[in-house]
C-alpha cells in the first residue's frame, strides 16, 4: 500500500511540474504579443516599411542580467515567421528562442529590456533555424532605425541580415547586438505544444496550428504587416 502511495505521489508531483512548465512557457509567449503590441502603439516605432519586409520576428521580453560585474544577459522568448517556400504567406506558428550575451540593451541602470528582432532575408532565417548563431559572426547583424518616416533603405540596413531594437524604462531605440547568440529553445516549444517539434518544422514544414497563447503575436504581426513587401506583387 506504502509503494502505491508513493508511486501516486511521485506522479502527481511530476504532472503537476509538467503542467507548471507548460503554463510557464505560454505566459511568456502571451507576453511577446503583449510586448510587440505595445512597442507598435508608440509614435516612434520600427518603421512599417521594415516590418512588412521581414520575414521573421522574434520578441524577447524581459531580459536580464544574469550575472553581477560581468555585464552578461539572458532572455527567452518567441520567433515567429511567414509561411510558405520564399516567406512571403501569413504569418506561421511561433517557435520559443533564448538569446544570451553581453549588457548591450541593459542600459540606464535598467535591470530588464524588451528586444525586438527582425529577420530580413532568407540567410538570416537559415542560420537562426540551424542552430545556436552568433549575432556579427553567423549572421550580419545591426542597430535598426526607428520612427514611422525612417529612411529604412540605408547601406546598414540592406547589408544586415538580423535589425535588432530594445526597450528599457520605457525607451525604445535600435541597438546592436552583435557578440549575443540566439538559439532555438527546443525544450519550451515543446512545452507550448505538448509535443517534440523543431524550430524549424515549424518554420518550413506543413502548417501547424498556432496555439491560443500565441496567437495574440500572430495578430498583431498580421495588422500591422499582412504582406512580405519585399516580394513581388504576384508573389501574394
Amino acid at each position: 500500500m506504502f509503494r502505491y502511495r508513493y508511486l501516486s505521489l511521485a506522479l502527481c508531483f511530476v504532472f503537476g511540474s509538467t503542467v507548471f512548465a507548460a503554463d510557464k512557457e505560454n505566459t511568456r509567449l502571451e507576453n511577446c504579443g503583449v510586448v510587440m503590441q505595445e512597442i507598435l502603439d508608440v509614435p516612434d516605432n520600427i518603421p512599417k516599411e521594415l516590418l512588412e519586409k521581414a520575414e521573421c520576428v522574434i520578441v524577447i521580453p524581459w531580459m536580464t542580467k544574469v550575472a553581477m560585474g560581468i555585464g552578461g544577459s539572458y532572455g527567452r522568448g518567441a520567433m515567429v515567421c511567414r509561411s510558405g517556400a520564399t516567406f512571403h504567406g501569413p504569418w506561421g506558428a511561433p517557435a520559443m528562442y533564448s538569446i544570451e550575451g553581453g549588457s548591450f540593451g541593459l542600459q540606464l541602470g535598467a535591470e530588464s529590456t524588451d528586444v525586438v528582432l527582425l529577420v530580413m532575408n532568407n540567410r538570416g532565417v537559415d542560420a537562426l533555424l540551424s542552430s545556436k548563431v552568433k549575432l556579427g559572426g553567423n549572421a550580419s547583424a545591426a542597430a535598426g532605425p526607428k520612427g514611422r518616416t525612417a529612411e529604412a533603405s540605408t547601406d546598414v540596413t540592406l547589408r544586415a541580415e538580423i535589425l535588432s531594437y530594445s526597450r528599457a524604462r520605457g525607451l525604445f531605440a535600435g541597438v546592436s547586438l552583435e557578440g549575443t547568440s540566439i538559439r532555438p529553445d527546443d525544450e519550451a516549444t515543446t512545452q507550448v505544444y505538448g509535443r517534440k517539434i523543431s524550430a524549424r518544422r515549424l518554420v518550413t514544414g506543413k502548417s501547424v496550428a498556432v496555439p491560443a497563447s500565441g496567437r495574440h503575436l500572430v495578430d498583431v504581426l498580421e495588422k500591422n504587416a499582412p504582406y512580405n513587401e519585399s516580394r513581388t506583387t504576384t508573389s501574394r
